[in-house]
């Protein structure tokens, strides 16, 4: 049966524009897009998505015109909360991606994997359809550490035509995988794409998750840089004090960020 689209509105986050979402909302709205046919991408931002923003006017316009820019950590959730949004949650995108999946076998939805390091995906495949059983992942590719070239784009493109998959995952890192989803959207058979980032090394057990708790905690970052310091260290030290300076010149009105179309 048809679902109806609906459109989540959104809060201020330091000028980026985060959707009204929890994960009951965000999958309604993401069923509601496949029902209608409504292409766009999803983009699951945190503290570092937000501040690439800052440093890239194009890529926070990019953010800004998303079908969904989700709450991934607690800190935009704080944000939301603080500025009157009861519904708001955390809208993480390994869960996010967990249960679209999980929910859609029942609607007959398609799925299509994008990143991972050599051999993650495959990896990533076998173990969701192994937890999901019924789960229909229609194909999957791991693209090279550089942007793809014609032939390679063109062999994409190609797959996506003949499987038509409703919604495509890409894992390939911030901010990678936002501006290849909102580049590649009009141009690639697929209703939906999906910027995940480590919901790939997640899912595929690759890397660890952070206890339930700590997650809520809003330390979660604390606990990446304690397994993996020499990949996180420097994203973690230039972007969260600058997330925290501006969230609280917003919050008592001494600065101004708008919104950008």
């Amino acid at each position: 049966m048809a679902e109806d689209l609906v459109i989540p509105g959104r809060y201020n986050v330091t000028g980026v524009g985060v959707s009204r979402v929890n994960l009951e909302i965000a999958a309604e709205a993401v069923f509601g897009a496949v029902s209608a046919g409504h292409k766009g991408y999803v983009c699951a931002s945190d503290a570092h998505v937000v501040w690439h923003a800052h440093r890239d006017p194009e890529f926070r316009r990019l953010l800004n015109n998303s079908f969904l820019t989700t709450p991934d950590g607690m800190p935009l959730v704080w944000m939301g909360k603080a500025q009157g949004c009861k519904e708001d949650d955390r809208t993480y995108g390994p869960d996010l991606m967990f249960k679209v999946m999980d929910e859609g076998r029942e609607r007959g939805v398609t799925h299509y994997l994008y990143g991972g390091k050599e051999g993650v995906v495959e990896t990533l495949k076998g173990k969701l359809e192994e937890r999901l059983p019924g789960l229909r992942i229609v194909g999957h590719y791991t693209p090279p550490f550089r942007p793809l070239n014609d032939d390679e784009f063109g062999e994409l493109s190609a797959e996506l035509a003949e499987k038509k998959p409703d919604l495509m995952w890409v894992g390939i890192g911030c901010p990678k995988q936002e501006r290849f989803c909102a580049q590649n959207i009009d141009k690639l058979d697929t209703t939906l794409m999906f910027a995940v980032g480590a919901a790939f090394d997640f899912h595929s057990g690759t890397v660890s998750q952070a206890p339930r708790w700590v997650q809520r905690s809003g330390f979660e970052w604390l606990y990446r840089l304690c397994k993996e310091p020499r990949r996180l260290w420097r994203r973690y030290l230039r972007s969260n004090p600058l997330f925290v300076i501006r969230a609280m010149l917003q919050l008592t009105r001494i600065k101004k960020y708008p919104i950008s179309p």
